[in-house]
């Protein structure tokens, strides 16, 4: 049986040792199985188990004259580690890392604790296996016992670190996401050292993305204020009876916020949305200065 193509498109390539100082234009070819690009004497074969990281838009800086919306795929062959620069329409160029990255990810058994925190205390969630699938700006987890999405806009924070999962210690990603007004902590591990950086990659990726949007995000240093204090007070406190200013100036403060999206109104009070929290996780340091 023939392999699935999950890509095939007209752009330029770059590859280390290929014996020229400037990048060829040829077809760009991807199966699950490998990445194939060719074009003029050149023909280049990347196996996808080779593959151990992926790059939107970091250009070696021999190569920065060259080239602008661009994929940097890092591979091993017997001769050591090489790199391909591949460059097209910027459209392309998302569509294209986006189905890099599903052909690593999509399928994987993964180790997963969900949640492993509710509300910022510990749960006692059972360690269960789960397939991976990535679509949409989400991961979905589906398995036996395990039926559950984090969706990448209500990621607040992530960390790669050595977590212990069914009485053995292995590299995690550690995920913090609001899917509610609740906010949880979900671990997933990888058995391949490899795709686990590649999950790591795409989640910075993905959430340097959602950052990029929110800096155009205005705040005053009121809204701020405000802003810090629903987030410190938590569910269930009035940001009108913590916030040291003028009732009526805070109400229309808060007015503002919900209309940017940072805050929500529900029965446990005043909240911070996933938006907001993302704002405030990325701001406080700036806040704390």
């Amino acid at each position: 049986m023939s392999e699935r193509v999950i890509a095939d498109f007209v752009g330029h390539f770059f590859v280390t040792d290929m014996n020229r100082d400037d990048p060829v234009r040829g077809r760009i070819v991807m199966s699950r199985k490998r990445l194939v690009l060719v074009g003029d004497d050149h023909k280049v074969t990347v196996p996808t188990a080779a593959m151990f990281d992926i790059a939107v838009g970091h250009v070696p800086p021999e190569m920065r004259s060259f080239f602008s919306d661009s994929v940097t795929v890092a591979y091993r062959t017997d001769e050591g580690r090489r790199m391909a620069v591949v460059e097209a329409e910027s459209e392309t160029v998302d569509k294209f890392a986006t189905v890099l990255f599903k052909a690593h990810l999509n399928g994987r058994t993964v180790t997963v604790e969900h949640p492993a925190e509710r509300g910022g205390r510990v749960v006692d969630s059972a360690i269960r296996k789960a397939k991976l699938s990535v679509d949409d700006g989400a991961l979905a987890f589906n398995g036996p016992d395990v039926d559950f999405a984090i969706d990448l806009a209500t990621v607040t924070d992530f960390e790669k670190e050595t977590r212990t999962l069914g009485g053995e210690s292995r590299p995690a990603l550690s995920v913090r996401h609001v899917p509610g007004r609740t906010a949880l902590l979900s671990v997933v591990a990888l058995p391949s050292e490899r795709v686990m950086n590649l999950l790591g990659r795409y989640f910075r990726l993905e959430y340097s993305d959602i950052v990029e949007d929110l800096q155009d995000v205005s705040l005053s240093d009121e809204e701020v204020q405000v802003l810090v204090a629903v987030y410190s007070a938590g569910e269930g406190v009035d940001p009108l009876e913590v916030v040291a200013a003028d009732a009526s100036q805070t109400t229309m403060v808060l007015n503002g916020l919900r209309e940017k999206g940072l805050v929500v109104d529900g029965d446990g009070g005043t909240a911070l949305t996933p938006k907001g929290r993302v704002v405030i996780n990325s701001r406080l340091e700036e806040v704390n200065a």
